[in-house]
């Protein structure tokens, strides 16, 4: 295949917009204890240096998309760009904790308009036979951040400061900046007609992430039960108000009358719900347990990720010429397999035994997003491809959200008010594993999901 140097720029573009943001949130996970001496902020607090992000991320991606849809997705991408790149500054020149989650929460719009226009402008720029190769790479991107993260971040919060992943992040934006202006160009499609959209459905959907986000770290208090309930209340609202818009946010039809954009997003959200939660769970197990210090259970849990990298592209090439479906449950099967030997560890698990869970887990992901994407984007027409990757981004962010709901209510309610550290090693191993068996029973019906949502359409 060959690439025009405009068709080269675009992937190089999102891929790397897409390495920058999952870089930040694995590495700002090692530099929380840095951060938290700083400022002197408490755990509660400390926590919304990471949700803040995942917030906003959650909150913009659906309406950016639309909106992208309606005023231009390359414009909409350079956006958010900025915003991000800008935020990225900010965070690394804050000055107490609190603004630090301010900008946090911006920086996440920032990658919110990025994130749901990127796939977008990738699907938009190359031939329908190759989208599976090029949103391959972007997705390897994801997972080269993931796996880069920890390592670099470690490194560089111990030599050089907790500011300097945000800086790092500066400088590395401004250069996508300037590519970005200078190769993306303009949009080539801008629609004619119903430049609004209706924000109160919007309003509503927003106010359902927080409420069930906040809700969920309140739990298994009442009042966290409550803004759970509240959270669910607005979301149903949200999409009767979107089904009876003129001017929706988010096109309903969509997922009631099209089969396979339905059944693909819900795969997506099932296959982040049961899987996103493993790193954290290991990360805990193998240094409490193993003993293990934090870069040496780094250094395993890599495995995962790179593997992700590595097989996405080619996961992605493949699903331009086989049916991506049997390539998704393939990987959901893989993922429900490894969630089910995780539920096995125990104190005298071999490490050799859980990295090599780990390759295995990493090659059904990659199996899975790759194609599934493709399926996702290939499922619309040209105007609502926005729409579809914000879609698409959104399903990811919600399962992180939820993988990590899952988790903490199993600590919650069988440590109590304990640390993790003041907890028995056997009941930590039996709630690990409690743990992934639900991960694995949530991960069967992304199996069910990727086999029947149907056949996907070459143009």
């Amino acid at each position: 295949m060959n690439w025009t140097k405009t068709q080269i720029s675009i992937a190089g573009i999102v891929a790397i917009t897409s390495f920058l943001s999952t870089f930040l949130i694995s590495s700002v996970n090692i530099a929380l204890p840095a951060i938290e001496k700083d400022f002197a902020m408490n755990a509660i607090t400390l926590s919304w240096v990471i949700t803040s992000f995942l917030l906003a991320t959650a909150m913009f991606l659906l309406p950016m998309g639309r909106l992208g849809d309606l005023t231009g997705i390359r414009r909409m991408f350079k956006t958010g760009l900025v915003i991000f790149t800008l935020a990225s500054l900010l965070c690394g020149l804050a000055v107490s904790g609190t603004w630090l989650i301010v900008f946090r929460f911006l920086q996440g719009i920032g990658a919110a308009l990025t994130s749901t226009t990127g796939p977008a402008i990738l699907v938009a720029a190359f031939l329908p036979q190759h989208r599976g190769r090029v949103l391959g790479i972007s997705v390897s991107a994801v997972y080269l951040g993931l796996a880069f993260g920890p390592f670099a971040g470690g490194i560089l919060t111990q030599f050089l400061g907790w500011r300097s992943l945000f800086l790092l992040a500066f400088g590395a934006g401004s250069i996508a900046v300037l590519i970005t202006f200078f190769f993306l160009g303009k949009d080539e499609f801008t629609a004619k007609a119903n430049h609004k959209i209706e924000l109160k459905g919007t309003l509503f959907y927003m106010l359902a992430l927080v409420m069930l986000l906040y809700g969920s770290s309140r739990i298994p208090d009442t009042l966290g039960w409550i803004l759970m309930a509240g959270g669910v209340v607005s979301m149903m609202v949200f999409w009767w108000m979107e089904t009876r818009s003129a001017m929706p946010v988010i096109n309903t039809r969509l997922f009631t009358e099209n089969r396979l954009f339905a059944f693909s997003n819900l795969a997506a959200l099932i296959n982040y719900s049961a899987t996103f939660a493993i790193v954290f769970l290991l990360s805990l197990y193998l240094q409490k347990i193993k003993g293990l210090s934090p870069s040496d259970a780094g250094l395993i849990l890599i495995a995962q990720p790179v593997v992700m990298a590595l097989f996405s592209p080619v996961a992605g090439r493949l699903s331009d010429r086989i049916q991506p479906r049997y390539l998704t449950t393939a990987g959901m099967s893989m993922c429900t397999i490894g969630l089910v030997a995780f539920s096995t560890l125990s104190a005298t698990t071999p490490t050799g035994i859980i990295v090599a869970i780990l390759v295995w887990v990493g090659t059904g992901f990659a199996l899975f997003s790759s194609p599934n994407m493709n399926t996702i984007m290939s499922s619309v027409s040209k105007t609502q491809l926005g729409i579809a990757s914000g879609s698409a981004a959104t399903m990811r962010v919600v399962g992180q959200i939820v993988s990590m709901t899952i988790a903490t209510l199993f600590f919650a309610a069988m440590f109590g008010s304990q640390t993790v550290e003041a907890v028995p090693e056997s009941l930590f191993i039996q709630t690990t594993q409690w743990a992934f068996i639900s991960f694995s029973v949530i991960s069967v019906f992304g199996i069910y999901l990727s086999y029947n949502r149907g056949v996907m359409e070459r143009e």
